[in-house]
């Protein structure tokens, strides 16, 4: 008898890569939870920030991830339907993820109908950082020329960049942040938004603070945890429309 697919999984925040807290046991545990995946699973959520720097060059990837990404493609090869959306460390995808995993890449902001309900999914630093030199960083960023001149430099001199940029941002200092609620920017920008459209979740990351809260309009908001200390996710099972908080650290 076939086993009904219905559970949905939304992950975000792992950071493969980053040199501190344990790299090769935290990719470890990623790639079993990848495995680990019950046959109902319908479909993943990757919501940015998976690697914590990712850039694609003509003919070569980064270095690392080879059970990750063996346990992504194998969830493909299986029916499992695996969505990526770009975070602010690994927006430089360029084919080699859909083609060669089968993962299919949304856009930055997207909204996605699970069973009837709607749920609004972005990594989330795009939607509340209105600094100029956070919006002109993310222009440079997605300059297809700047983007044509990086792939011009080796990759030891990139990644050696990369790597330094990301011991020096704030996951390397080891801080836990808390659940702002009401107060995160994140929900403030959710419910502006639900005025328009109403989405019946919203599922975002970036902030690395997992919790929970309705908005003013009933839908549930919800923001990830980060895979260095807490390692929570969410899962969604469709046939009863419930959605729970787990931990790989369980």
């Amino acid at each position: 008898m076939e086993t009904e697919s219905s559970l949905y999984y939304f992950v975000s925040d792992v950071h493969l890569g980053l040199r501190a807290f344990g790299p090769q046991e935290r990719e470890l545990r990623f790639a079993k939870f990848l495995r680990e995946l019950p046959p109902q699973t319908k479909a993943l959520f990757l919501i940015g920030d998976i690697f914590d720097f990712w850039f694609e060059y003509k003919y070569v990837v980064p270095r690392g991830y080879t059970r990750v990404l063996g346990a992504l493609s194998s969830l493909s090869d299986r029916g499992v339907k695996v969505y990526f959306l770009k975070g602010n460390h690994d927006m430089w995808t360029f084919g080699y993820l859909e083609k060669e995993i089968g993962i299919e890449i949304l856009a930055e902001l997207t909204v996605v109908d699970i069973a009837g309900k709607k749920f609004c999914l972005a990594h989330g630093d795009e939607l509340t950082s209105r600094e100029p030199s956070h919006l002109l960083l993310k222009k440079m960023f997605h300059s297809s020329f700047l983007q044509f001149m990086l792939a011009t430099v080796h990759p030891r001199w990139t990644f050696a960049v990369a790597s330094r940029w990301s011991e020096s941002s704030r996951l390397s200092g080891g801080a836990i942040y808390k659940f702002r609620g009401e107060a995160d920017p994140l929900y403030k920008f959710a419910c502006e938004y639900e005025k328009g459209k109403k989405p019946d979740y919203f599922i975002f990351g970036h902030v690395h603070t997992p919790g929970n809260i309705k908005t003013p309009m009933g839908a549930d908001f919800y923001i990830l945890g980060e895979w260095i200390h807490g390692c929570e996710y969410l899962r969604y099972d469709a046939s009863v429309d419930k959605m729970e908080w787990l931990s790989a650290r369980d």
